[in-house]
């Protein structure tokens, strides 16, 4: 099983399902980062690592569908419909999709499963949550979610906290609550610790969970720094010290720790080439970590 927020984690993946049968691939996948747009639910997360699985990513970005047109995004701006976030037509579609079905009174869980069906995805893709959990970011020009602070400013205000809310009420998803059961190997992807993979290690039950299973886990920094991404902001804004000791602070018990060669981290740790530019790195990276899960 696979933890995984939308950036880092899917760069793996595009590897591991080299590697990995269909069946014996689950990915949990954060939701906090979700909200409504132009009437739409967008979870961006769960949709990069569904089109990556389905191999339909944008790979120069990371978000979104590869070569996606913007009319439906366009003619919205030019009726004074102004978007956060600017989305293609075919990914609009999807929402669109999703959100009929979460209107009808389908579940967060079930919508995504009806969603990997029709794009042909063979692997569990499972919401970490079907509650609504939000993440906020706290800054001296005032609270904004998440995707206001990335995508509206650039991630360029100072972040004084984090905090997601809904989480302290929330429960993990009827799957992840099976795929937990089932599951003896869990991997904690590369993704933000504070806002990726936080979430899904911070709903109820989840850290004892994993207390009785194997858990490894990729550092997402290169070094002391981020391979992308504001992670680096929001360590520190929760105390966390930005280097791969506060990233294993942050995840709680890890029993095998994979950090870049650049790593100055002192614990017990394995140090991999775990920068990812390429397909080729992917696969790479996902055949070295095959090799150090132990066999069942």
């Amino acid at each position: 099983m696979v933890l995984s927020g939308g950036t880092g984690t899917p760069k793996l993946l595009r590897g591991l399902e080299q590697l990995v049968a269909p069946a014996d691939l689950t990915v949990v996948v954060n939701t906090a980062e979700d909200g409504w747009i132009s009437g739409n639910l967008v979870t961006p997360d769960i949709d990069t690592v569904l089109y990556t699985l389905a191999h339909m990513v944008d790979e120069s970005r990371w978000w979104g569908i590869e070569g996606d047109s913007f009319v439906t995004h366009d003619l919205l701006t030019v009726l004074g419909e102004q978007e956060l976030l600017a989305i293609g037509d075919k990914d609009r579609a999807v929402q669109i999709y999703r959100s009929s079905l979460i209107r009808a009174g389908r579940s967060k869980s079930e919508a995504t499963a009806a969603l990997a069906k029709a794009l042909g995805v063979k692997q569990r893709v499972i919401p970490m949550s079907d509650d609504e959990i939000s993440t906020i970011i706290e800054t001296p020009n005032g609270d904004m979610p998440f995707q206001e602070f990335w995508v509206g400013q650039g991630g360029r205000p100072n972040v004084d906290g984090v905090r997601i809310e809904g989480l302290d009420v929330a429960l993990p998803s009827p799957a992840f609550v099976q795929a937990l059961a089932r599951e003896d190997v869990v991997l904690i992807g590369p993704s933000n610790p504070v806002t990726s993979t936080g979430p899904i290690l911070g709903l109820p039950g989840v850290r004892e969970a994993l207390f009785e299973k194997t858990v490894i886990a990729i550092s997402p920094l290169q070094g002391n720094r981020p391979f992308s991404g504001p992670a680096a902001k929001f360590m520190d804004a929760v105390g966390a010290e930005v280097s791969d000791a506060g990233v294993a602070l942050l995840l709680g018990s890890i029993d095998l720790f994979l950090v870049s060669p650049e790593s100055e981290y002192n614990g017990p740790c394995v140090r991999l080439r775990t920068a990812m530019k390429t397909a080729e790195d992917s696969l790479n990276l996902a055949r070295d970590l095959m090799e150090l899960i132990p066999s069942s």
